[in-house]
Formats: C-alpha cells, structure tokens, sequence
C-alpha cells in the first residue's frame, strides 16, 4: 500500500543564491540569518542549516555583493561571538575564530588564490569553517573578513542560530533503515526517483539507484548518499553534487555503495515529498532542507555528513579510509 501523499516546503540551504542563479524552484524563501556587514558591499548568507552546541562541525557561508556579484576562491576569516537567545540577547562574547576556504560547486574552474569578485558563472560555491564548536545554544554571529582583489577589506555579518542537539540524523547516531526508490521500484514515475528523468526520459544515474539505505546496512556494507533534487534545487547546487556522487561512485565503487535519494516524489503540481526524504530530512516546524551528503559506517552508524556544498577531495578522503569491501 502506498503511504498518502506528504507536502512540505523545501526550502535550499542557501535561498538567496537561487535569486542570483535564476531557480526553477517554486519555493523560494527570503534569505534567513544574514544582517550584512555595515562597513562593506559584502554580503554573509549562512549555507548550514541544523548547526548544534558541543561537537566539531563545518560552517559554511556564501558571499555576495550588492550588485549581484559573487566573492569566490581563496580563504576568508570568520570570527564567531555568541549574542545569546531570544530570550535572553546579551552583548556579544568572543568565541572560535576560524579559516574558511571557499568550497566550489564540482566542475567549477581554478578561479586561482583569491578572493576575488566573480559572475556567478565564473565562480559559484561557499566558503567553508571545517572545525568549529559552538560552547552553548543560541544566536551565533559570523563576522566575515576578505580581503578582495581590487577592493580591499570587505566585512560582513551573518546570524546562525545554534540549537542543543541536532533535529535530523548527524554523526553518531544510528542511520535510519531507509526504504528509498531504486530502479527496481515500481508504480511511481521514473522522476521520482531521479528529477532528471523528467526531461530525459531515462535515470542518467541509474548507478546510483541500485541499493536502499536499509540493504546497505542489512548487509554491512558502508554508504554514501545523497539527498538531492537536481531539477528543482533552489540554490542550484544539487545536480553539481549529485555529479560529484556519480564521479566518486566509479574511483571508489569497493569501498562503498553509492545512493541517490531523489526528493520529490511529484513536484507538479502537488510537491509531494518522497518519504525517505522525509524519513531523513524533515525538521520539527515540518520543512526540509538540502542537499545534503550522509557517509554511513559499515555498523550502520553515521561516520560524517555535508551540509549544501562539499569539496570532493574531503569527501574522497574519508572514502579512501574505508577498507575495501568484500563481496559483490
């Protein structure tokens, strides 16, 4: 029997790109969190959603201008100063200070050291803090520093609210037994299990859509997988991922089974949610963001996850670590 139809908004990690990169998403929410920094054209958009107190975990920010221009390549400095809660605001108190290095969507050419002033089809990406802790829940404001080729010091503000623990699976935790469409699947449109496949006609990865989350860990084997929507992606980057999935899947296929989880089960004209999406991804107020990448261990616990945007050479490590599988 199928399960009734769910909707939901999915909002993008990173709203305001898909203003600047022309989104065929219906939903398009105003950008969240970012105040813009006073002394400067620059603008700090937060890219990381479900940030949380205690552990070590990336932060990721994109930069633009205020004509539309992106800051792209190179390292910037975020300075990171808790200002307390809704409840209970209070001056700003000193926290981890970072390096973020920008992290570009996969195919994007060496824009060289940086930062510099791009097009958005010259540079596209999110600068990204790989190793920063949050000491206590609340408002977190990143003060970003640039140093712009042929504009100096750039600086600007973002608001991240940070919660006491995680709202979807995060490192640690045992990875939901997932059901996921696969080509195997049966009595629902090829677009369901890939967006592309309503263009083309066909899965372009079908590679990707050979194994459920729930056989991967039935049979101990480790999994990537990626929860994206490559046609209806608000902030443009789930097909570039999805991309860097498939590549990865080829280098590193006796390491682990790679899975794409497609998000819509129908997006026209009822944006139904696939269930597994939901399974992984839906938030307490009932949205849902992605993409996002999830690596689970051979013991079904999740090793790592990615947030909106990740380097592929960071990705192919932690696969590299893993030992070859055995089996077919």
């Amino acid at each position: 029997m199928m399960a009734p139809m769910r909707r939901l908004p999915v909002l993008a990690l990173v709203p305001a790109f898909a203003l600047l990169a022309a989104s065929c998403s219906s939903d398009d929410p105003s950008p969240s969190g970012p105040t813009g920094g006073s002394s400067s054209d620059m603008v700090a958009i937060p890219a990381t959603s479900d940030l949380f107190a205690g552990d070590p975990q990336r932060v990721s920010l994109g930069l633009v201008m205020n004509d539309g221009s992106f800051v792209s390549f190179g390292d910037v400095d975020i300075a990171f100063s808790f200002v307390g809660t809704a409840a209970a605001p209070t001056d700003p108190q000193p926290g981890p200070t970072e390096v973020a290095t920008f992290v570009a969507t996969y195919g994007t050419p060496d824009g060289g050291d940086g930062p510099v002033v791009t097009s958005p089809s010259e540079g596209r990406g999110v600068y990204q803090a790989s190793d920063v802790t949050f000491d206590e829940p609340g408002f977190w404001v990143a003060t970003v520093t640039a140093e712009i080729d042929g504009l100096g010091t750039q600086r600007a503000e973002a608001t991240l609210p940070v919660a006491e623990a995680p709202a979807i699976p995060a490192p640690g935790d045992e990875a939901p037994a997932t059901e996921n469409l696969t080509m195997e699947s049966t009595g629902v449109p090829l677009a369901a299990i890939d967006s592309r496949a309503a263009t083309r006609d066909r899965v372009p990865d079908p590679e990707l859509h050979e194994w459920t989350i729930a056989r991967a860990i039935q049979e101990g084997r480790p999994a990537l997988v990626v929860f994206a929507t490559p046609v209806y992606c608000v902030s443009r980057f789930c097909g570039p991922v999805t991309d860097m999935v498939e590549e990865l899947s080829r280098q590193y296929g006796d390491r682990a089974v790679f899975i794409h989880v497609e998000i819509y089960e129908e997006f026209a004209p009822n944006q139904v949610v696939n269930e597994a999406a939901l399974e992984w991804l839906e938030q307490p107020d009932g949205s849902l963001t992605e993409p996002w990448l999830y690596l689970i261990g051979a013991d079904g616990v999740i090793v790592d996850r990615w947030a909106s945007m990740w380097g592929e050479d960071e990705v192919a490590a932690e696969l590299d670590a893993l030992p070859p599988m055995g089996g077919s």
